[in-house]
């Protein structure tokens, strides 16, 4: 494959990334087995899934263990791989370590905690996907080459001494429960800096910085225009801040400024 292609992207980090990206797919087709990349963010995504259009490749998966995960890999097969076979094939790509707490522990942590864990241990956070946060513990879904490891270790961290530690399949991922915050916004226009700022809680000018360092995404798409004109039914991710799905536009108030239903995902 022509990798001249990579000098069309100018950010070191963009071409190293989809010099992995190719690697991959050389090696797919070279000795006809699966392989798949780090575990990508949303960003990453967006440039990985626009170059895999560009070079016109079919044959790829990409997954996180469940539709609305937020971390994926791409998985690259041979094209004469049937895609029902790699799905049956993910469990030996993914896994997922099941931390269940003891009940004088259950409600103490949040997603910081265990990934702060997993983190300290020396993982890098591309070896880890999204992790599914319940009262009572956690699932953490990773790439199968770092899960014996966890379960070796984990357990001498003092937070999770008294843990219960297994591996499970990736089929059994416990249900994503999805919690919503929902509340009002007012804003003068419904232009992206000016949303950005109100869903943030942050000044004008730190929501455009927020935008200009390229971690606002609108329907998983990244967005810098500050005047795009954000919709109902939009769904506004701001990294580090969260995800924000605009409900509804329930009016103006007298001064002319918008009223925004927004439900806030926690």
């Amino acid at each position: 494959m022509n990798r001249d292609i990579l000098n069309d992207y100018k950010e070191k980090d963009d071409k190293i990334l989809l010099a992995q990206v190719l690697d991959k797919i050389e090696l797919s087709e070279k000795k006809n087995k699966i392989e798949h990349t780090d575990f990508l963010n949303l960003a990453q995504i967006e440039l990985v899934q626009k170059f895999i259009n560009k070079i016109k490749i079919e044959n790829y998966i990409s997954y996180g263990g469940f539709e609305t995960a937020e971390r994926k890999t791409y998985i690259i097969y041979p094209e004469k791989f049937n895609p029902i076979v790699v799905q049956k094939n993910i469990s030996n790509i993914i896994s997922v370590i099941r931390i269940q707490l003891p009940d004088d522990l259950k409600g103490k942590y949040t997603h910081r905690d265990y990934l702060g864990a997993v983190i300290k241990l020396g993982i890098k956070r591309e070896k880890v996907g999204d992790i599914i946060v319940d009262n009572d513990g956690a699932d953490i879904i990773v790439d199968k080459d770092i899960s014996k490891f966890l379960l070796e270790n984990l357990s001498s961290l003092t937070r999770f001494s008294k843990s219960t530690i297994i591996e499970e399949n990736i089929e059994n991922l416990r249900q994503v429960e999805i919690k919503r915050e929902e509340y009002e916004i007012i804003v003068s226009s419904l232009r992206l800096d000016n949303v950005i700022s109100e869903l943030a809680r942050c000044s004008r000018n730190k929501a455009l910085d927020i935008i200009n360092m390229e971690r606002v995404f609108i329907n998983s798409q990244s967005e810098t225009k500050k005047t795009k004109q954000v919709k109902a039914g939009d769904m506004v991710t701001i990294r580090g801040k969260g995800r924000f799905y605009i409900k509804e536009l329930i009016g103006q108030t007298r001064s002319g400024r918008t009223i925004i239903k927004v439900e806030k995902f926690v």
